[in-house]
């Protein structure tokens, strides 16, 4: 009887195996992940705040589709104005992306949103007049940096 328990214990665990690797994917880096924002973000906000964002198109890999378009997407600031001894320009990166309810962690290169045209004065001097703020809707490139394991 014992033995008969411990063949269907094996045969269960072997089949939920086979059956996650065959679900399991990978999104290869430098993959472009197309985000529109779902929070603003703004240029005067702290270093390391999150924001939402959810993917505009579909993600494939060899024809088939990985990730759909409205997926979740969390990012943070990566620099910001928020402090005046290093004032940087705002940049922002994914980290985060939601998959049938778990997060998966994601690295991408950082991104810079659409900032307003700089004086000469100010590009040598490496600062911008203003507050920059990535509104709602606001669309951005992400290229992953390394690839995601789903």
């Amino acid at each position: 009887m014992i033995p008969d328990k411990l063949i269907a214990v094996v045969a269960i665990t072997g089949a939920y195996f086979a059956a996650s690797c065959l679900n399991a994917a990978t999104i290869p880096a430098r993959t472009i992940l197309m985000v529109r924002t779902v929070s603003s973000v703004s240029s005067n906000d702290p270093v390391g705040r999150t924001f939402a964002a959810q993917l505009e198109h579909d993600v494939d890999v060899k024809g088939k589709v990985l990730l759909k378009a409205g997926t979740k997407a969390f990012g943070k600031i990566k620099s910001s104005r928020s402090n005046p001894r290093r004032s940087e320009p705002l940049s922002l990166q994914l980290t985060l992306i939601s998959v049938n309810g778990r997060s998966v962690a994601v690295k991408t290169n950082s991104v810079q949103p659409v900032s307003p045209q700089r004086t000469a004065q100010q590009a040598r001097h490496g600062f911008t007049a203003g507050t920059l703020v990535a509104t709602l809707g606001i669309k951005m490139q992400f290229p992953l940096a390394a690839p995601v394991n789903l």
